[in-house]
């Protein structure tokens, strides 16, 4: 199985911007949608954003005009951009293939607070 190392997650005010990057382990060509996760305290995880291997794109409605997600199969690297940061965006994020999962990695911290 592919493994994810999810960074760039921190502490930003309202309306601020962060962008996450997720490495793989291996190839994430043969893999055709990647998502975007995060799981806030104590709420289930759910699926943010996804892209397919031929770059279309879907959001959560929460996130619709505000996030961005992106690939790049060559850097074996999925990113994304969030802008106009909530506080209720706060939870941890994580990659991973889309729908068919693989191992989760450790996720990264994303707090928005004033």
């Amino acid at each position: 199985q592919v493994q994810f190392v999810e960074s760039g997650g921190g502490l930003v005010q309202p309306g601020g911007s962060l962008r996450l990057s997720c490495a793989a382990s291996g190839s994430i060509a043969r893999i055709y949608t990647m998502g975007w996760y995060r799981q806030a305290p104590g709420k289930d995880r759910e699926l943010v954003a996804r892209v397919t291997s031929g770059r279309s794109t879907n959001y959560a409605d929460s996130v619709k005009g505000r996030f961005t997600i992106s690939r790049d199969n060559a850097k074996n690297t999925v990113y994304l951009q969030m802008n106009s940061l909530k506080p209720e965006d706060t939870a941890v994020y994580y990659c991973n293939a889309y729908p068919f999962l693989q191992s989760w990695g450790q996720g990264t911290q994303v707090t928005v607070s004033s």
